[in-house]
């Protein structure tokens, strides 16, 4: 079966054919680093980190390319305020976004430009429209603005499904801007924006200016993919106009079509509203991760299909907490997995100690997990199935881990169970690939989420410590009923407890 994914630009969902067999030229709106990458950001690149996995492992060459947009109005309007310099503005906070999506397990892209270095390919670009007939120099009272002609290019409007003429009565409800009025029709948009001699820009043939936002992917997108993408993808917000003008520009300079198909997510919602900086009701990855395992997060994200909108619940306590519900579920099942992989590899043997009829149903479903996972994102990134399928997986590799015990009086089946176990380790990781779970080691994901919610609950390690060694002496001792009360206290903390022959371990909740 083909990978089948929804094309915006027919609206419908198409079998993917590459321009080249075999290869991929992939595409992404990268994030306007003013500020902190928000939970939007996380869900839009994690669909699209999805799809770079999916296309590798059936065997595709993939050029994943997204950018930086580090030349941006807002960028140079924070760092005035700010009294800081646009690029390393910029350079603060795409470090930053990098560290929040490499925690969320998106994927380095191949490639990632920045405008700020990508200028004489921008300048180019602009001035083959300008020889072209499509764009034009209009002054202006700080310099020469160049503006892309939108009707010298008739198919304006395929990609969103606007009429030209509808956009244009809008437009001209918004006349009355000294910046608007030298346009020759109120539709056109800015390819460059002159900026005065003081303020910050690059010089190019019409002065000293910055880029227009919609030039600069179509410049960088072509520089190292080529002028011909198979894949476009970003936030459904971008449809119009980003994606909308890039197409216009794009092929204008170069002709149909600039990208192939067109991927793009559905908005994460807070109380029914797009979450947003503009509307001021957005959590940031790091509001997340300073409360629950980042995993988690990805998690959440893969139980909504890319295309429908997600509900982030955000509830206040009334101790002047923010915690977040649907996270915190999440890592409940984060945990499950951590938990069934370890198990499995405790209870793992030989993985060659042989076949036998042992366990065939559960061996049958962890066995099949990666395809089956495989053939739902097949399906337009079908990501909930893809996770009930996983859940599976998980239920069955757990039932193998406790009829090991049950085998012990046939050698035999109780070697080939064990070996069982050790495949099923693989087979487990295997099924999670695709999706970014499961990437840490065992060691790393409890380390990490014992510290963040002792933090959370303001506990300390040695305090727990303390507290399940004294429930072992008083178990030695025969005083249950002081052994159960500890227990009970630790249970109300937040502890689960494991008793071994030799020592008692403990975990916390979320």
């Amino acid at each position: 079966m083909p990978v089948r994914l929804y094309n915006t630009l027919t609206q419908k969902v198409e079998d993917f054919v590459p321009l080249t067999p075999g290869e991929v030229k992939l595409y992404v709106c990268g994030i306007t680093t003013y500020d902190l990458a928000h939970a939007g950001h996380g869900r839009a690149y994690t669909t699209f980190d999805v799809l770079n996995r999916l296309l590798r492992a059936r065997s595709y060459k993939v050029t994943y390319c997204r950018n930086v947009t580090d030349v941006d109005d807002k960028i140079v309007n924070r760092a005035r305020e700010r009294g800081e310099e646009p690029l390393a503005l910029s350079k603060r906070m795409s470090d930053l976004a990098d560290q929040d999506l490499a925690a969320i397990g998106c994927m380095k892209p191949d490639v990632e430009p920045r405008v700020s270095t990508s200028i004489d390919d921008i300048i180019e670009l602009v001035q083959k429209l300008i020889d072209k007939g499509n764009a034009y120099v209009a002054e202006t009272p700080s310099g020469n603005d160049v503006y892309y002609a939108v009707r010298s290019f008739p198919p304006y409007g395929k990609l969103s499904r606007r009429n030209i003429d509808e956009l244009r009565s809008g437009a001209s409800e918004r006349l009355g801007d000294g910046a608007v009025d030298v346009k020759r029709d109120p539709l056109d948009f800015a390819l460059w924006k002159s900026a005065g001699d003081d303020a910050f820009g690059w010089d190019s043939p019409w002065g000293k200016g910055r880029p227009g936002w919609h030039i600069e992917c179509s410049a960088m997108a072509m520089r190292h993919l080529g002028e011909h993408l198979d894949i476009h993808c970003g936030g459904m917000d971008l449809v119009f106009p980003h994606h909308e003008n890039e197409i216009a520009q794009s092929e204008a300079a170069h002709g149909p079509e600039f990208a192939k198909y067109w991927m793009h997510n559905g908005f994460l919602e807070i109380d029914k509203e797009k979450m947003s900086k503009s509307l001021g009701n957005f959590v940031t990855i790091k509001d997340v991760r300073d409360r629950n395992d980042p995993e988690a997060l990805r998690y959440l994200y893969l139980g909504t299909h890319y295309r429908g909108p997600l509900s982030f619940d955000v509830e206040k306590r009334d101790d002047g907490r923010v915690v977040f519900p649907g996270v915190d579920e999440a890592e409940r099942r984060i945990d499950y997995l951590y938990s069934t992989r370890d198990a499995l590899q405790a209870a793992a043997g030989d993985e060659q100690a042989g076949d036998s009829n042992v366990l065939q149903g559960q061996a049958k479903i962890v066995n099949e997990g990666p395809e089956r996972v495989l053939s739902t994102l097949d399906r337009d990134l079908n990501t909930p199935q893809a996770l009930s399928v996983l859940a599976e997986v998980a239920k069955a590799a757990n039932e193998i881990v406790m009829q090991i015990p049950k085998l012990k009086k046939d050698p035999a089946k109780h070697a080939a169970a064990r070996s069982l176990a050790a495949k099923a380790v693989h087979a487990l990781q295997a099924t999670c690939e695709p999706l970014g779970l499961l990437q840490s080691t065992s060691e790393e994901y409890w380390s990490r989420t014992r510290a963040q919610r002792l933090r959370i609950r303001g506990l300390e390690a040695a305090a727990i410590d303390k507290k399940v060694t004294e429930r072992g002496e008083a178990r030695a001792a025969k005083d249950f009923a002081r052994a159960d009360a500890l227990r009970k206290e630790l249970t109300e903390l937040g502890i689960e407890v494991f008793d071994a022959a030799d020592a008692s371990t403990w975990k916390i909740g979320i």
